[in-house]
């Protein structure tokens, strides 16, 4: 982390998060397991994330954007869907080299040694809250942007505590009406500046900022 002239903060990132979802504000049903990964209602989650691997050539651009950060933030159930003690054998959905290719920090109740993936990718498991997982972010990613990456009951938690500068909702053209998560539950008020839209026949792409 550099810093600017004397007197002056050091330069960092903002926080950021992107999250798909139906209409209807949903990312994820309940009783989400490694066969639903979205739950119920949802599955494996292509009515909301087909844009991202049947029409990735039209969003490139956003697809670029998700992963352009020094550092992650997640929260357990988006790691894994267990319960309970950590099945020390489940190392995350992505296989031997996840995408994110920087540190990811794990909200959790459960503590566990790192886990480190291919890529530059390593899981830190963190047990302390989540403003202790942004500060352990921050510093790992140096002048670079830090991305909640989910699911949204954790980008919910950093919503309410006002930590999130820009999010970028990802909204699917389906209404899921299901029992399950929902973006902004529980946050409070929230005053939103708009930055950009764009939509396509597969999603549209909104961009807030606080």
């Amino acid at each position: 982390m550099s810093s600017g002239p004397r007197g002056r903060l050091p330069v960092m990132g903002i926080v950021t998060s992107d999250i798909g979802v139906s209409i209807d504000g949903y990312s994820a049903g309940v009783n989400q397991s490694r066969e639903q990964p979205f739950g119920d209602g949802v599955g494996d989650g292509e009515l909301l994330h087909a844009w991202m691997f049947e029409h990735s050539e039209h969003h490139s651009d956003e697809i670029a954007a998700i992963l352009d950060a020094g550092a992650f933030i997640m929260g357990r159930n988006m790691f894994s869907p267990d319960r309970g003690d950590p099945d020390l054998e489940w190392k995350g959905w992505w296989g031997d080299d996840p995408p994110y290719h920087a540190p990811v920090f794990v909200l959790t109740h459960h503590e566990r040694e790192p886990v480190e993936m291919l890529g530059g990718t390593t899981f830190h498991f963190v047990t302390d809250g989540i403003e202790s997982a942004l500060a352990k972010a921050r510093a790992a990613a140096g002048e670079r942007n830090v991305s909640i990456a989910g699911g949204a009951t954790t980008l919910n938690e950093y919503l309410a505590a006002g930590l999130v500068d820009e999010l970028r909702l990802h909204v699917a053209p389906v209404v899921l009406d299901v029992e399950g998560v929902r973006v902004f539950d529980g946050v409070g008020q929230q005053s939103l500046r708009p930055v950009s839209a764009r939509h396509t026949p597969h999603v549209t792409h909104l961009v807030y900022r606080k």
